[in-house]
Protein backbone atom coordinates (compact mmCIF):
# COMPACT_ATOMS: atom_id res chain seq x y z
CA UNK A 1 0.00 0.00 0.00
CA UNK A 2 1.55 3.21 -0.98
CA UNK A 3 1.94 5.91 2.06
CA UNK A 4 -0.12 8.77 1.77
CA UNK A 5 2.04 12.08 0.83
CA UNK A 6 2.63 14.09 4.48
CA UNK A 7 0.84 17.33 4.37
CA UNK A 8 2.36 20.80 4.27
CA UNK A 9 -0.49 23.04 5.60
CA UNK A 10 2.25 24.73 7.63
CA UNK A 11 5.68 25.62 8.76
CA UNK A 12 5.10 23.36 11.15
CA UNK A 13 3.76 20.65 9.07
CA UNK A 14 7.33 21.08 6.84
CA UNK A 15 9.75 20.69 9.90
CA UNK A 16 8.26 17.18 11.15
CA UNK A 17 8.48 16.45 7.37
CA UNK A 18 12.77 17.24 7.00
CA UNK A 19 13.04 15.71 10.32
CA UNK A 20 11.80 12.37 8.91
CA UNK A 21 14.48 12.97 6.86
CA UNK A 22 16.89 12.43 8.56
CA UNK A 23 16.08 8.77 8.96
CA UNK A 24 16.94 8.34 5.04
CA UNK A 25 20.43 8.24 3.17
CA UNK A 26 21.97 5.42 4.79
CA UNK A 27 24.55 4.37 1.73
CA UNK A 28 26.97 7.56 0.88
CA UNK A 29 27.74 8.46 -2.27
CA UNK A 30 26.22 10.93 -4.65
CA UNK A 31 23.81 9.61 -7.09
CA UNK A 32 21.46 10.47 -5.18
CA UNK A 33 22.09 14.21 -5.24
CA UNK A 34 23.13 13.87 -9.27
CA UNK A 35 19.20 12.21 -9.26
CA UNK A 36 17.51 14.83 -7.84
CA UNK A 37 19.03 17.58 -9.62
CA UNK A 38 18.76 15.95 -12.67
CA UNK A 39 14.88 15.97 -12.32
CA UNK A 40 15.38 19.84 -11.10
CA UNK A 41 16.80 20.59 -14.28
CA UNK A 42 20.90 21.32 -12.92
CA UNK A 43 19.76 24.52 -10.67
CA UNK A 44 23.17 24.65 -9.97
CA UNK A 45 24.30 24.88 -13.70
CA UNK A 46 22.35 28.47 -14.14
CA UNK A 47 24.99 30.61 -11.86
CA UNK A 48 28.92 30.58 -11.34
CA UNK A 49 29.77 28.87 -8.17
CA UNK A 50 32.85 28.64 -5.41
CA UNK A 51 32.99 25.48 -4.09
CA UNK A 52 34.91 25.41 -0.49
CA UNK A 53 35.92 22.52 1.33
CA UNK A 54 38.40 22.43 4.54
CA UNK A 55 38.98 21.05 8.03
CA UNK A 56 38.85 25.02 9.68
CA UNK A 57 37.61 27.96 8.07
CA UNK A 58 35.61 27.28 4.91
CA UNK A 59 32.35 29.27 6.56
CA UNK A 60 34.54 32.05 7.72
CA UNK A 61 36.07 31.96 3.77
CA UNK A 62 32.65 32.11 2.21
CA UNK A 63 31.54 34.24 4.39
CA UNK A 64 34.35 36.75 3.25
CA UNK A 65 33.57 36.09 -0.68
CA UNK A 66 29.93 36.97 0.17
CA UNK A 67 30.72 40.31 1.72
CA UNK A 68 33.06 41.07 -1.25
CA UNK A 69 30.57 40.26 -4.15
CA UNK A 70 27.93 42.01 -2.14
CA UNK A 71 30.40 45.21 -2.00
CA UNK A 72 31.32 45.17 -5.36
CA UNK A 73 27.54 45.03 -6.32
CA UNK A 74 26.63 41.62 -6.96
CA UNK A 75 23.24 39.33 -5.79
CA UNK A 76 25.18 36.50 -3.34
CA UNK A 77 23.64 33.26 -2.74
CA UNK A 78 25.48 31.59 0.46
CA UNK A 79 24.98 28.44 1.53
CA UNK A 80 26.23 26.70 4.58
CA UNK A 81 25.78 24.24 7.31
CA UNK A 82 24.93 23.85 10.02
CA UNK A 83 22.96 26.48 11.10
CA UNK A 84 23.27 28.18 14.53
CA UNK A 85 19.76 28.37 15.93
CA UNK A 86 17.41 28.92 12.70
CA UNK A 87 17.48 26.73 9.83
CA UNK A 88 17.09 29.02 7.26
CA UNK A 89 20.61 30.29 8.04
CA UNK A 90 21.50 27.69 5.86
CA UNK A 91 20.57 29.02 2.83
CA UNK A 92 20.74 33.24 2.12
CA UNK A 93 20.14 35.39 -0.63
CA UNK A 94 22.50 39.03 -0.04
CA UNK A 95 22.70 37.65 3.43
CA UNK A 96 19.29 37.29 4.24
CA UNK A 97 18.48 34.44 5.55
CA UNK A 98 15.69 32.02 3.79
CA UNK A 99 12.07 32.96 5.28
CA UNK A 100 9.93 30.17 6.96
CA UNK A 101 7.75 31.10 4.22
CA UNK A 102 10.02 30.47 1.65
CA UNK A 103 11.56 27.35 2.97
CA UNK A 104 7.25 26.32 2.89
CA UNK A 105 7.55 27.30 -0.40
CA UNK A 106 11.04 25.33 -0.83
CA UNK A 107 9.65 21.98 0.30
CA UNK A 108 6.40 21.81 -1.28
CA UNK A 109 8.18 22.08 -5.04
CA UNK A 110 10.76 19.53 -3.96
CA UNK A 111 8.46 16.67 -2.08
CA UNK A 112 6.56 15.54 -5.32
CA UNK A 113 10.19 15.22 -6.94
CA UNK A 114 11.96 13.28 -3.48
CA UNK A 115 8.62 11.56 -4.04
CA UNK A 116 8.90 10.31 -7.65
CA UNK A 117 12.51 9.48 -6.84
CA UNK A 118 11.68 7.16 -4.07
CA UNK A 119 8.54 5.30 -5.84
CA UNK A 120 11.66 4.03 -8.47
CA UNK A 121 14.03 2.93 -5.82
CA UNK A 122 13.24 3.67 -2.17
CA UNK A 123 17.28 3.87 -1.97
CA UNK A 124 17.21 7.27 -4.19
CA UNK A 125 14.92 9.32 -1.22
CA UNK A 126 17.06 11.59 -1.10
CA UNK A 127 18.84 12.37 2.71
CA UNK A 128 18.37 15.80 4.92
CA UNK A 129 21.52 17.20 3.92
CA UNK A 130 20.84 16.27 0.34
CA UNK A 131 17.52 17.56 0.21
CA UNK A 132 18.61 21.19 1.96
CA UNK A 133 21.50 21.14 -0.72
CA UNK A 134 19.03 20.93 -3.29
CA UNK A 135 16.35 23.43 -2.03
CA UNK A 136 19.70 25.83 -1.67
CA UNK A 137 20.69 25.50 -5.59
CA UNK A 138 17.40 25.54 -6.85
CA UNK A 139 16.55 28.86 -4.57
CA UNK A 140 19.64 30.49 -5.88
CA UNK A 141 18.63 30.03 -9.45
CA UNK A 142 15.19 31.41 -8.90
CA UNK A 143 16.67 34.59 -6.93
CA UNK A 144 18.68 35.03 -10.23
CA UNK A 145 22.19 35.44 -7.97
CA UNK A 146 25.27 36.84 -9.88
CA UNK A 147 27.56 34.16 -8.16
CA UNK A 148 26.73 31.60 -5.15
CA UNK A 149 29.57 30.80 -2.53
CA UNK A 150 28.68 26.75 -1.81
CA UNK A 151 30.34 24.98 1.62
CA UNK A 152 30.96 21.22 1.51
CA UNK A 153 29.09 19.64 4.68
CA UNK A 154 31.70 16.81 5.17
CA UNK A 155 34.43 15.59 3.08
CA UNK A 156 34.35 17.11 -0.40
CA UNK A 157 34.36 13.58 -2.67
CA UNK A 158 30.97 11.71 -1.83
CA UNK A 159 29.32 15.28 -0.38
CA UNK A 160 26.11 15.83 -1.73
CA UNK A 161 27.47 19.48 -2.76
CA UNK A 162 29.59 18.15 -4.45
CA UNK A 163 27.21 18.00 -8.20
CA UNK A 164 28.63 21.57 -8.76
CA UNK A 165 30.64 22.40 -10.90
CA UNK A 166 32.45 25.69 -9.83
CA UNK A 167 34.10 28.34 -11.63
CA UNK A 168 37.14 28.16 -8.55
CA UNK A 169 37.25 25.12 -5.75
CA UNK A 170 38.83 26.51 -3.21
CA UNK A 171 40.50 24.15 -0.28
CA UNK A 172 40.86 26.07 3.24
CA UNK A 173 43.09 23.73 5.35
CA UNK A 174 43.43 19.88 6.00
CA UNK A 175 43.90 18.62 9.60
CA UNK A 176 42.74 15.94 11.37
CA UNK A 177 39.06 15.47 12.23
CA UNK A 178 35.45 13.11 11.37
CA UNK A 179 38.55 10.56 10.94
CA UNK A 180 36.13 7.63 11.46
CA UNK A 181 34.74 8.92 7.81
CA UNK A 182 37.79 10.20 5.92
CA UNK A 183 40.53 8.55 7.26
CA UNK A 184 43.34 8.43 10.09
CA UNK A 185 46.32 10.30 7.90
CA UNK A 186 46.23 13.12 6.51
CA UNK A 187 46.27 11.95 2.86
CA UNK A 188 43.71 9.89 3.27
CA UNK A 189 41.89 13.52 4.51
CA UNK A 190 43.40 15.82 1.63
CA UNK A 191 42.00 12.94 -1.06
CA UNK A 192 38.43 13.48 0.39
CA UNK A 193 38.62 17.34 0.09
CA UNK A 194 40.51 17.68 -2.71
CA UNK A 195 37.26 15.13 -4.75
CA UNK A 196 35.96 18.79 -4.96
CA UNK A 197 38.21 19.34 -7.88
CA UNK A 198 36.71 19.43 -11.33
CA UNK A 199 38.65 18.40 -14.47
CA UNK A 200 40.52 22.19 -16.00
CA UNK A 201 38.78 24.31 -13.31
CA UNK A 202 40.87 26.40 -10.88
CA UNK A 203 41.61 25.08 -7.56
CA UNK A 204 43.23 27.56 -4.69
CA UNK A 205 44.34 26.03 -1.48
CA UNK A 206 45.54 27.83 1.97
CA UNK A 207 48.43 26.72 4.43
CA UNK A 208 48.16 23.02 4.79
CA UNK A 209 50.45 20.72 5.71
CA UNK A 210 53.23 19.01 3.15
CA UNK A 211 51.95 15.98 3.15
CA UNK A 212 48.05 17.33 2.44
CA UNK A 213 49.70 19.50 0.00
CA UNK A 214 51.66 17.18 -2.13
CA UNK A 215 48.43 14.86 -2.62
CA UNK A 216 46.35 18.11 -3.35
CA UNK A 217 48.77 18.49 -6.31
CA UNK A 218 49.06 15.37 -7.32
CA UNK A 219 45.46 15.30 -7.83
CA UNK A 220 45.19 19.02 -9.72
CA UNK A 221 47.68 18.12 -12.16
CA UNK A 222 45.98 14.41 -12.78
CA UNK A 223 42.63 16.62 -13.05
CA UNK A 224 44.79 19.10 -15.91
CA UNK A 225 43.29 21.90 -13.15
CA UNK A 226 45.59 25.08 -12.41
CA UNK A 227 46.65 25.43 -8.77
CA UNK A 228 46.88 28.49 -6.84
CA UNK A 229 48.65 28.32 -3.36
CA UNK A 230 48.51 31.20 -0.91
CA UNK A 231 51.70 30.60 1.25
CA UNK A 232 52.80 30.87 -2.62
CA UNK A 233 51.63 34.36 -3.01
CA UNK A 234 51.67 35.67 0.71
CA UNK A 235 54.58 33.73 2.61
CA UNK A 236 54.23 31.95 5.81
CA UNK A 237 54.25 35.04 7.95
CA UNK A 238 50.49 36.25 9.14
CA UNK A 239 51.35 39.89 9.40
CA UNK A 240 52.18 40.04 5.28
CA UNK A 241 48.26 38.75 5.08
CA UNK A 242 45.22 40.53 4.42
CA UNK A 243 43.07 42.52 7.38
CA UNK A 244 39.86 41.61 8.26
CA UNK A 245 37.47 42.42 10.98
CA UNK A 246 36.61 38.84 12.55
CA UNK A 247 39.11 38.44 15.21
CA UNK A 248 42.36 35.99 15.57
CA UNK A 249 45.24 35.34 12.94
CA UNK A 250 43.98 32.89 11.57
CA UNK A 251 41.50 34.90 10.09
CA UNK A 252 43.94 36.77 7.59
CA UNK A 253 45.15 33.46 5.95
CA UNK A 254 41.16 32.94 4.82
CA UNK A 255 41.04 36.48 3.55
CA UNK A 256 43.72 36.10 1.67
CA UNK A 257 41.95 32.98 0.77
CA UNK A 258 39.32 35.02 -0.37
CA UNK A 259 41.18 38.04 -2.00
CA UNK A 260 42.65 35.24 -3.79
CA UNK A 261 39.88 33.75 -4.78
CA UNK A 262 38.01 37.17 -6.49
CA UNK A 263 41.51 37.96 -7.95
CA UNK A 264 41.45 34.44 -9.88
CA UNK A 265 38.38 35.22 -11.51
CA UNK A 266 38.32 38.47 -11.99
CA UNK A 267 37.95 38.00 -15.74
CA UNK A 268 34.41 36.88 -15.28
CA UNK A 269 32.91 38.45 -11.77
CA UNK A 270 35.55 42.19 -11.87
CA UNK A 271 35.39 43.42 -8.33
CA UNK A 272 37.68 46.73 -7.89
CA UNK A 273 40.70 46.52 -4.84
CA UNK A 274 38.60 49.36 -2.62
CA UNK A 275 35.34 46.46 -2.96
CA UNK A 276 37.46 43.81 -1.44
CA UNK A 277 39.13 45.95 1.48
CA UNK A 278 35.52 46.88 2.13
CA UNK A 279 33.92 43.50 2.32
CA UNK A 280 36.84 41.98 4.79
CA UNK A 281 36.29 44.84 7.03
CA UNK A 282 32.61 44.30 7.28
CA UNK A 283 32.24 40.55 7.70
CA UNK A 284 29.25 39.22 9.52
CA UNK A 285 29.87 35.59 10.75
CA UNK A 286 28.18 34.45 14.06
CA UNK A 287 29.78 31.91 16.58
CA UNK A 288 33.56 32.80 15.07
CA UNK A 289 35.04 34.74 18.13
CA UNK A 290 31.57 36.89 18.09
CA UNK A 291 31.58 39.13 21.03
CA UNK A 292 27.81 40.03 22.21
CA UNK A 293 27.03 42.78 25.11
CA UNK A 294 24.20 42.26 27.67
CA UNK A 295 22.57 45.27 29.60
CA UNK A 296 24.51 44.42 32.69
CA UNK A 297 27.64 45.10 30.88
CA UNK A 298 28.28 41.28 30.40
CA UNK A 299 29.93 40.38 27.76
CA UNK A 300 29.55 36.91 26.08
CA UNK A 301 32.13 35.76 23.34
CA UNK A 302 31.07 33.03 20.92
CA UNK A 303 33.44 30.85 19.50
CA UNK A 304 32.84 27.44 17.69
CA UNK A 305 36.17 25.27 18.60
CA UNK A 306 35.13 21.65 17.22
CA UNK A 307 38.70 19.99 16.23
CA UNK A 308 42.14 19.92 17.42
CA UNK A 309 43.38 22.33 14.72
CA UNK A 310 40.39 24.79 15.79
CA UNK A 311 41.67 24.68 19.03
CA UNK A 312 45.37 26.04 18.88
CA UNK A 313 43.08 29.25 17.11
CA UNK A 314 41.48 28.98 20.16
CA UNK A 315 43.72 29.14 22.24
CA UNK A 316 45.42 32.16 20.18
CA UNK A 317 42.42 34.18 20.67
CA UNK A 318 42.28 33.38 24.96
CA UNK A 319 45.66 34.21 25.59
CA UNK A 320 45.09 37.16 23.73
CA UNK A 321 41.74 38.17 25.92
CA UNK A 322 43.44 37.06 29.01
CA UNK A 323 46.07 39.80 28.56
CA UNK A 324 43.89 42.47 27.26
CA UNK A 325 41.22 41.84 30.63
CA UNK A 326 43.77 41.04 32.67
CA UNK A 327 42.07 38.38 34.63
CA UNK A 328 41.19 34.77 33.41
CA UNK A 329 37.57 34.51 32.22
CA UNK A 330 35.00 31.84 32.80
CA UNK A 331 34.48 29.27 30.16
CA UNK A 332 31.15 27.27 28.92
CA UNK A 333 32.56 24.32 26.95
CA UNK A 334 30.78 21.29 25.42
CA UNK A 335 31.78 18.86 22.80
CA UNK A 336 31.17 16.01 20.21
CA UNK A 337 33.56 14.07 20.10
CA UNK A 338 36.55 12.56 23.23
CA UNK A 339 39.60 13.71 20.76
CA UNK A 340 38.44 16.89 19.92
CA UNK A 341 37.19 17.59 23.70
CA UNK A 342 40.49 16.80 25.19
CA UNK A 343 42.57 19.32 22.44
CA UNK A 344 40.16 22.11 23.31
CA UNK A 345 39.77 22.03 27.14
CA UNK A 346 43.58 21.60 26.95
CA UNK A 347 43.97 24.76 25.31
CA UNK A 348 40.55 26.19 27.39
CA UNK A 349 42.62 24.99 31.08
CA UNK A 350 46.13 27.28 30.17
CA UNK A 351 43.18 30.53 29.84
CA UNK A 352 40.45 29.90 32.06
CA UNK A 353 39.90 30.63 36.06
CA UNK A 354 36.62 28.58 35.55
CA UNK A 355 35.40 25.77 33.20
CA UNK A 356 31.39 25.30 33.30
CA UNK A 357 30.89 21.75 31.37
CA UNK A 358 27.85 21.74 29.13
CA UNK A 359 26.43 18.90 27.52
CA UNK A 360 24.58 20.26 24.25
CA UNK A 361 21.25 18.21 23.35
CA UNK A 362 22.51 16.34 19.99
CA UNK A 363 22.96 12.56 20.08
CA UNK A 364 26.85 12.64 19.33
CA UNK A 365 27.54 15.38 22.26
CA UNK A 366 29.72 14.15 25.44
CA UNK A 367 27.57 13.16 28.58
CA UNK A 368 28.72 15.37 31.78
CA UNK A 369 30.98 11.96 33.00
CA UNK A 370 33.07 11.97 29.27
CA UNK A 371 33.97 15.96 29.57
CA UNK A 372 35.10 15.59 33.16
CA UNK A 373 37.45 12.73 31.63
CA UNK A 374 38.95 14.49 29.38
CA UNK A 375 39.42 17.46 31.83
CA UNK A 376 43.31 18.25 32.03
CA UNK A 377 44.49 16.43 35.64
CA UNK A 378 46.59 19.76 36.18
CA UNK A 379 43.71 22.36 35.82
CA UNK A 380 43.84 24.14 38.86
CA UNK A 381 40.70 26.55 38.32
CA UNK A 382 37.18 25.46 39.11
CA UNK A 383 35.11 22.43 37.10
CA UNK A 384 31.25 22.23 37.15
CA UNK A 385 28.50 21.57 35.25
CA UNK A 386 25.82 23.00 33.77
CA UNK A 387 22.59 22.98 31.60
CA UNK A 388 21.51 25.57 29.13
CA UNK A 389 18.79 27.00 31.18
CA UNK A 390 20.56 27.42 33.91
CA UNK A 391 23.15 29.85 32.51
CA UNK A 392 20.90 31.57 29.91
CA UNK A 393 16.66 31.25 32.33
CA UNK A 394 15.55 34.58 30.00
CA UNK A 395 16.87 36.14 27.71
CA UNK A 396 18.89 38.53 28.01
CA UNK A 397 20.47 37.02 31.40
CA UNK A 398 23.53 35.22 31.69
CA UNK A 399 24.13 33.89 35.94
CA UNK A 400 27.76 32.95 35.31
CA UNK A 401 30.10 35.82 35.54
CA UNK A 402 29.93 39.00 37.61
CA UNK A 403 28.86 42.13 35.70
CA UNK A 404 31.04 43.53 33.64
CA UNK A 405 33.06 40.62 33.34
CA UNK A 406 33.53 38.36 29.91
CA UNK A 407 32.53 34.99 29.53
CA UNK A 408 33.73 32.51 26.74
CA UNK A 409 31.59 30.09 25.12
CA UNK A 410 33.02 27.47 23.10
CA UNK A 411 33.42 23.88 21.58
CA UNK A 412 30.54 22.47 19.13
CA UNK A 413 28.68 24.63 17.37
CA UNK A 414 25.15 23.38 18.42
CA UNK A 415 25.77 24.61 22.39
CA UNK A 416 26.74 27.75 20.91
CA UNK A 417 23.06 27.99 18.74
CA UNK A 418 21.43 26.04 21.58
CA UNK A 419 23.04 29.17 24.45
CA UNK A 420 22.22 31.88 21.41
CA UNK A 421 18.59 30.31 20.64
CA UNK A 422 18.06 30.88 24.84
CA UNK A 423 20.06 34.41 24.86
CA UNK A 424 17.89 36.06 22.52
CA UNK A 425 14.79 34.28 21.59
CA UNK A 426 11.69 34.54 23.92
CA UNK A 427 9.73 32.05 22.43
CA UNK A 428 12.59 29.43 20.66
CA UNK A 429 12.41 28.80 16.93
CA UNK A 430 13.12 25.04 18.24
CA UNK A 431 15.15 24.16 15.49
CA UNK A 432 17.92 22.52 16.82
CA UNK A 433 16.47 18.97 16.38
CA UNK A 434 17.12 19.97 12.38
CA UNK A 435 20.62 19.34 12.24
CA UNK A 436 22.32 16.96 10.50
CA UNK A 437 25.89 14.80 11.20
CA UNK A 438 28.46 12.53 9.96
CA UNK A 439 26.96 8.96 9.98
CA UNK A 440 30.14 6.00 11.66
CA UNK A 441 31.11 4.76 8.94
CA UNK A 442 34.17 5.22 6.34
CA UNK A 443 33.37 6.43 3.07
CA UNK A 444 33.85 3.95 0.43
CA UNK A 445 36.82 4.17 -1.54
Amino acid sequence: MQQASPKLDDYADVKAYLYSLKYFGAKYGIDRMRLLSRELGAPENRYPILHIAGTNGKGSTAAMLDAIYHEAGYRTGLFTSPHLVQLGERIQVDRRILSQEKIVQGVRELMPVAEKLAKVDPDDAPSFFEFLTAMGLLTFAEEKVDVALVEVGLGGRLDATNVVTPELSIITSIGYDHTEILGDTLTEIATEKAGIIKPGKPVLIGCLPKEAEDTIRRIAKERSSPLYSVTAEYGCDDSNYPATNLAGHYQRRNAALATMAVEILSEKLPVPREAIRRGLSRVVWAGRWDERHLSDGKTIIFDAAHNEEAASMLEENLAELEKKLGYKPIVLCGSLGTRRASAILAAVARHAREIVLMHPAQQRALSFEELEAAMPRDFAGKTRRAKVREVIPTPGVCTVGNPGETVVATGSIYLLGELMEALYYATPPAEQDLQDGPGNKRLQK
